[in-house]
């Protein structure tokens, strides 16, 4: 096969991938499950960096730019742009078993008249990916980095996890699993960030990172992180489904749950510093809280009734004089999605926060009752998937986390109603703009809970 400019490393300037990428890229990110600019077209393309693994593969950083997407406010607001991170193949004639990760043909450009698919898809690419990582160094602006205590074999297989997830995680062989981070932002990521210090703390409810890889250019970035795969576990999500369509509890279950949450939170508070909050922290939460309300009730209509009655969760919050619990580093998208239970021991993953929140936003002290609340509300999630609906099964699973956070923390979250209620409304609101964009068939199941906060239940 007669080599092209894509075989040459270093000739693929930005502007001439431009020329071959653009056009596909348009039409095929806004379809990807982690795009995060749903329902506004890409207007602009830039390529922040470019950088060859091998002949025929990029990793690529792409800036996209949305004409019309809405300026939310608040510390909760999505950039006008954002940067996406590819692996890219392209071969003359893309073999059958990567059919489905084809994203189009190039017509111009370095890459013309070559098949272009997403490549982490490909075995070959994904392969390489983890042997940088057993072998750390450089690769233009990319840096592999990993714990030198750890040995990750070589020849493991690779696999794509088919999930619906805002990033993408591949495992090896079973015995490793590597997320990529596909929205990326400038800084360290907490996923990377908080296992860390918490396996220099002890703290065995957290997988420990194995190795990482992040970008240097134009600013340092974590692109992805590798952690043991714990295969034997099931997610707590996956559970708390089984135990409602067999109609059994899963209280045991939660107040577990509930003490391994604890047990994380005082392990992030040894290893951060903390924060005790008062009347002027309260009034900027409050605050926050109800500009992001009121941003979702711009995009998403159904919301717009029940606004006074949500907001007074968030004025309870302002007015409160007494010291709360220490800010501290959280979890930050604590649900049951979150956790894995392998026997009877709980762990807790994916420590990044929610991706739609700045940077910043994620690894700022907050309440520990956020974390709370997120755990509540995806009980209420679950409860809700099934039908009939059942309450009573949600309301035994919230009263037994609480229980089993407070034995283990020697503090109890619902003591502290006027937070609890605010972060779960803020956390109902959350959902509700997610669900609008994402999944608008879920859009009723936090829509339910909409109309019991706003009447204070």
């Amino acid at each position: 096969m007669p080599k092209t400019a894509l075989h040459r490393p270093g000739s693929h300037a930005p502007t001439a991938l431009l020329t071959s990428l653009a056009e596909l890229l348009r039409e095929w990110l806004p379809r990807q499950r982690w795009f995060a600019g749903k329902g506004y077209p890409v207007t602009g393309l830039t390529v922040v960096s470019s950088t060859e693994l091998y002949p025929g593969c990029l990793h690529l950083l792409i800036r996209t730019e949305h004409l019309g997407r809405p300026t939310l406010g608040g510390p909760g607001t999505p950039p006008a742009d954002d940067c996406y991170q590819l692996l890219l193949g392209a071969q003359r004639v893309l073999p059958p078993r990567l059919a489905h990760a084809f994203i189009g043909r190039a017509s111009a450009g370095p890459l013309a008249d070559l098949d272009v698919y997403d490549a982490f898809h490909d075995p070959k690419a994904t392969g390489l990916l983890l042997e940088r990582l057993r072998t750390p160094g450089t690769a233009g602006p990319l840096l592999f980095e990993r714990d030198a205590r750890v040995t990750v074999p070589g020849g493991l297989t690779p696999r794509l996890l088919d999930t619906e997830q805002s990033n993408s995680s591949l495992v090896y062989g079973d015995a490793f699993i590597l997320k990529v981070f596909r929205r990326i932002q400038p800084g360290i990521n907490p996923d990377l960030e908080v296992p860390w210090a918490l396996t220099r703390q002890g703290c065995t409810r957290v997988p420990a990172p194995a190795a990482w890889f992040r970008t240097s250019r134009p600013r340092e970035a974590t692109l992805g992180v590798l952690q043991p795969f714990l295969r034997d576990a099931s997610d707590g999500w996956t559970l708390a489904l089984q135990s409602l369509t067999l109609e059994r509890k899963f209280t045991e279950e939660a107040y577990e749950l509930g003490r391994a949450t604890a047990e994380v939170h005082l392990a992030l508070a040894a290893a951060f510093p903390v924060d005790a909050p008062g009347p002027p922290q309260h009034e900027r939460l409050a605050a926050a809280m109800s500009e992001r309300l009121d941003a979702t009730a711009r995009s998403v209509p159904e919301l717009r009734p029940y606004v006074p009655g949500l907001r007074a969760a968030f004025d309870a919050v302002a007015t409160l004089d007494a010291p709360t619990r220490p800010a501290q580093r959280i979890h930050g998208d604590l649900h049951l999605g979150q956790v894995l239970r392998a026997g009877r021991q709980w762990s807790v993953i994916d420590f990044e926060g929610e991706p739609a929140r700045p940077l910043t936003e994620r690894r700022r002290l907050q309440s520990p009752v956020r974390d709370v609340a997120g755990m509540l509300r995806s009980f209420d999630y679950a409860a809700r998937s099934r039908r009939p609906w059942r309450p009573q099964w949600a309301h035994r699973c919230r009263e037994a986390y609480c229980a089993g956070y407070a034995a283990a923390a020697a503090w109890d979250p619902r003591k502290e109603p006027e937070l609890l209620r605010a972060y779960e409304t803020d956390r109902a609101v959350y959902e509700v703009l997610y669900e609008a964009r994402h999944r608008p068939d879920w859009l009723p199941v936090p829509m339910a809970a909409v109309g019991r906060l706003a009447e204070g239940r």
